[in-house]
């Protein structure tokens, strides 16, 4: 057990991400105001959101916003989720009712950093690192030896987050076979899911397909919603979800109840509002794929599997950490570098940046990076 250092990535954010010009480095989709959303509503949702209380909602969630995300797996229902204010609070939770201080967790990196920073604070960890050399992959034999007769959770997360990989199908029911052959818990955060480069990458939902899967999710991500903040797991095991429900009496106790109402409005119109997301992602990596060909001496880019970020490598001799320090101070152009993305678990690539391409001014701040470029002899 260690204590839980600073969370680097928001600490980052919060310095830049709201007086930087341009957020390349957004891990959100394109979000929408307030009227834009209230428009989709039924005459019965906005109803319900014109004439709400503004009391307190159930702990594990309205029980209409449960049955619209219920509808979002194959297999789940109401009774199979509970919702928290945003991703964060459900992983926290999470790792604090599944592990304890005799146990071993696995996780991926790299990664979201609460997703090895939370158990860390709690048991002991091991890492096992994407391959930067074999298009991130994931040796799924690696984690077979990383295994302890105390492993009680592996913690996975694809469309990877800043990578954008995908496992093959195949791998991924490898992990599953691994985890059903020795009762290990499948934490899988699924928040990019849905706006994969090809259907035929995505992968089925944890929840969906394993007894022990846990699946998270969000608002934030693929729905570009992430002001509502409202998250969830899914989950078959009740019990699990029951103390998930307890320790939240701790922390947040309910959700907001226009977020609920609001959040509701959007998964019943998620085929129209995923499809805004796809069409925005597609054309940004058009114009991604035209810009990185102009300066292969500076970045080695390939187009991810899926989700809206990207973790790519700068070739340049000033190093990644001076130029992403000197592109946002100069020309407002905003990414994260490899610090962020340190892990106390395995080594992460120290020349790379993640960029952000779900938002709808990536072509513009394309041109201002572009332009400082060239204004630099870059």
């Amino acid at each position: 057990m260690k204590p839980m250092r600073d969370f680097a990535l928001e600490t980052y954010m919060s310095k830049w991400e709201f007086v930087a010009k341009y957020n390349m480095t957004a891990s959100d989709a394109e979000s929408m105001r307030l009227p834009e959303l209230l428009a989709m509503a039924s005459d019965e949702d906005r109803a319900d959101f014109d004439n709400l209380s503004l009391g307190y909602t159930e702990t594990f969630g309205a029980p209409a916003l449960r049955q619209e995300i219920a509808g979002t797996y194959d297999t789940v229902e109401p009774e199979n989720l509970i919702c928290f204010a945003g991703a964060e609070e459900a992983i926290y939770v999470a790792m604090k009712v599944l592990l304890t201080a005799n146990d071993h967790a696995i996780v991926i990196t790299p990664n979201y950093q609460a997703a090895e920073t939370i158990p860390l604070s709690i048991c002991a960890v091991t890492g096992v690192a994407l391959d930067i050399d074999n298009d991130w992959e994931l040796d799924i034999g690696l984690v077979e030896k990383a295994l302890r007769p105390n492993t009680k959770l592996i913690s996975i997360n694809f469309p990877n987050n800043p990578t954008g990989k995908i496992l093959p199908r195949a791998a991924f029911d490898a992990l599953i076979g691994l985890c059903r052959k020795h009762g290990i818990w499948l934490f899988s955060d699924e928040v990019y899911r849905l706006i994969e480069k090809d259907e035929t990458f995505r992968l089925p939902q944890a929840a969906d397909v394993y007894e022990r899967g846990i699946s998270l999710n969000v608002m934030s991500k693929a729905y570009g919603l992430p002001g509502l903040r409202i998250g969830w797991l899914a989950s078959k095991d009740r019990d699990f979800l029951v103390r998930c429900e307890r320790y939240k009496h701790f922390l947040s106790i309910c959700n907001s109840a226009p977020s609920e109402i609001l959040a509701r409005i959007a998964l019943k119109s998620r085929d129209r509002i995923l499809a805004r997301t796809r069409g925005i992602v597609r054309n940004n990596l058009g114009v991604l794929n035209d810009f990185f060909a102009e300066f292969p001496h500076l970045f080695d880019w390939r187009e991810p599997d899926g989700g809206c970020v990207a973790f790519i490598r700068y070739r340049g001799a000033d190093g990644v950490e001076e130029f992403t320090r000197r592109v946002v101070e100069e020309a407002g152009v905003f990414f994260l570098p490899s610090s962020v993305y340190r892990s106390d678990l395995t080594p992460v690539p120290e020349n790379c940046l993640r960029i952000g391409f779900g938002r709808q001014h990536v072509p513009e701040g394309l041109t201002a990076l572009r332009n400082w470029l060239r204004r630099n002899n870059v």
